[in-house]
């Protein structure tokens, strides 16, 4: 407590000493992060807060470009199973604490615990060892010429804070555990946490020791980060001057923003595949009227609802053209991607009742599609729409649709059986998707902690050989065979992959990065 203490007596100091020329950076999204705790979640709504306060070794600019932070320069060493990191020096903790070695390695530990979700990320990392306080070697259990893709959002925790705080461990989200580090934080970031009230704001200040003063315009001295959940007051807050940004905007109003003077919209497509996912491996689902047998386990009844979704009617109508259809889960730009795997399901409703009559559904049945309406671009009017395609075909669905901090929990347990869901590629590599989404599970954060409940002993084999393989030809192949096989499968049924759209004011003009990651420390005003 004495740590965070005189870390709000700095940051008063701070708040005095302001120029006149500060500037009061007002947000707002639709929904908040679920938590402070960097390693509590992997989740890109978390993400968006805690890259203004905390920072990995290496992180994605404005153009997705893999750039130092923490770690001024990485390599292979003549080991191929060792990467070397040179790390920043002369940087400090917003707590006044430097930040050395010892902090980097308790960080990857702290993020493979048993309750860190973002363990997945590190399935590779055998051991992480100082050399010295700006030297870190990190030891993987085979090559692995990807492990720098996988750090960009794995914050560096300060190993002293950390430790007088009670917080070695993560928090156990799922469990709704509280500890220290869920509403407090102590990281590297531009801003350090002034105040903190979930779902309503966040309000942070400049860092005023900050490493990156002359590498960045670091225009902005105080933000305040809040929470609009309904869009038509999210859209109202800014058209009134109550906020100068909003970074989930609707795509009814992005025209009458853009024509409204004083204002901008920028957009561009997001690094994002949007999708229905099936429970495949459940023998009875919970949540369907048939007894004793699982529908979805069967193809056939997996194909009709492929075929029954009209992908062009939900991009013209539900998302106003802000959308690109899609027929994969990886998207462009992707290593692994082809024209050939994102080929489209074309809508068929004929065919549709034709594979529920050869499964044995030409009655059809009910089941009950749980959807977020309040992550994605027009999450529950997509799901709203599907259910009255799916009707078509015999499948009367109930739809529940609930806030994302509720919706996560319930896939990650493998607690619900039919749903909507995005999914980011943050190292830009097919492998990203397959072990998150199609091996099989092996426990929460670790491979397959999102899979419906599929497994395929084959393609696991293959996943798990993308890690370590080095020769570019064969992991090349291996890629295409297993996305191949992971598009077969149809247990997550692709709809389109999200255009995104931010809007501010005109003093501003950020562009869209397409991880949807809004880095503030980039801003400039004009």
């Amino acid at each position: 407590m004495k740590t965070f203490a005189l870390a709000a007596a700095l940051l008063a100091g701070t708040a005095l000493a302001l120029p006149a020329s500060a500037v009061q950076f007002k947000m707002a999204r639709g929904q908040d992060a679920t938590t402070l705790d960097p390693h509590a979640q992997n989740s890109g709504q978390n993400f968006n807060l805690l890259h203004q306060i905390y920072e990995p070794l290496a992180h994605r600019d404005n153009d997705a470009k893999l750039t130092p932070a923490l770690a001024t320069s990485w390599k292979l060493t003549a080991d191929p199973t060792v990467w070397e990191f040179k790390l920043r020096p002369g940087v400090k903790f917003h707590n006044g604490n430097a930040f050395t070695a010892d902090d980097v390695v308790f960080s990857l530990t702290r993020a493979k615990g048993d309750k860190s979700q973002m363990k997945g990320l590190l399935t590779s990392i055998e051991s992480a060892t100082k050399v010295d306080d700006l030297t870190v070697n990190i030891k993987t259990n085979g090559p692995n010429p990807l492990l720098i893709n996988d750090m960009t959002n794995l914050f560096i925790v300060d190993k002293q804070w950390a430790e007088a705080n009670n917080v070695v461990n993560s928090q156990d989200f799922n469990a709704k555990e509280e500890t220290f580090a869920v509403r407090n934080t102590n990281g590297t970031g531009p801003f350090v946490l002034k105040s903190r009230e979930p779902d309503v704001r966040t309000v942070m200040t400049a860092n005023p020791a900050y490493w990156g003063k002359g590498q960045f315009p670091l225009k902005v001295t105080e933000v305040t980060y809040s929470v609009i959940a309904a869009a038509p007051t999210r859209v109202a807050a800014l058209l009134s001057g109550e906020v100068d940004f909003i970074q989930d905007v609707p795509v009814q109003d992005i025209a009458r923003i853009s024509e409204t003077n004083g204002l901008r919209v920028n957009s561009g497509a997001e690094n994002r595949s949007i999708f229905f996912s099936l429970n495949v491996g459940d023998p009875d689902l919970k949540f369907d009227t048939v007894e004793g047998k699982n529908p979805l386990a069967d193809l056939r009844v997996r194909q009709a609802i492929d075929s029954a979704i009209n992908r062009i009617a939900i991009q013209k109508v539900v998302m106003a053209g802000q959308s690109t259809l899609s027929g994969t889960l990886l998207p462009p730009g992707s290593d692994g991607y082809s024209k050939e795997l994102d080929t489209v399901t074309p809508h068929d409703v004929n065919k549709a009742k034709a594979l529920m009559k050869d499964a044995g559904y030409e009655s059809g049945f009910g089941i009950t599609m749980h959807c977020p309406n309040n992550r994605y671009v027009n999450d529950e009017k997509i799901c709203q729409a599907v259910v009255g395609m799916l009707g078509q075909i015999g499948i009367k669905v109930t739809l529940e649709a609930r806030p994302m901090a509720q919706h996560s929990p319930q896939i990650i347990e493998g607690a619900i059986d039919f749903y909507l869901l995005g999914w980011g590629v943050p190292t830009f590599d097919g492998e990203y998707v397959l072990k998150f989404l199609y091996h099989s599970r092996e426990g929460k954060g670790a491979y397959g902690s999102y899979n419906p409940k599929y497994s395929n002993p084959e393609l696991d084999g293959m996943i798990k050989s993308l890690a370590t393989e080095t020769d570019k030809t064969k992991r090349d192949a291996t890629m295409a065979k297993a996305l191949k096989i992971a598009k077969d499968s149809l247990v997550h049924i692709p709809v389109h992959n999200q255009n995104i759209a931010w809007a501010m004011k005109a003093t501003y003009d950020i562009p869209v990065q397409t991880e949807n990651t809004l880095y503030i420390k980039y801003i400039d005003v004009k």
